[in-house]
């Protein structure tokens, strides 16, 4: 069974999570035919403060 670990920014909406996870059901499903409720999808919600790009954290690179 597929399983796929997304890692995003907090805030997002539950809306938004669960667009993301049926258009990623629906993408692996089309391409392997597994059934979509074989496939796994989990979020996790990581701080701007503990994602960093090269030494900046995401939230120093936000205020410009």
């Amino acid at each position: 069974m597929p399983f796929v670990n997304i890692r995003i920014n907090e805030g997002h909406s539950r809306e938004r999570k669960d667009e993301i996870a049926r258009r990623v059901v629906e993408a692996i499903n089309d391409v392997t035919e597994i059934p979509k409720e074989s496939i796994w999808v989990v979020f996790e919600d990581v701080s701007k403060d503990d994602w960093y790009v090269g030494p900046k954290r995401v939230s120093q690179m936000k205020k410009g």
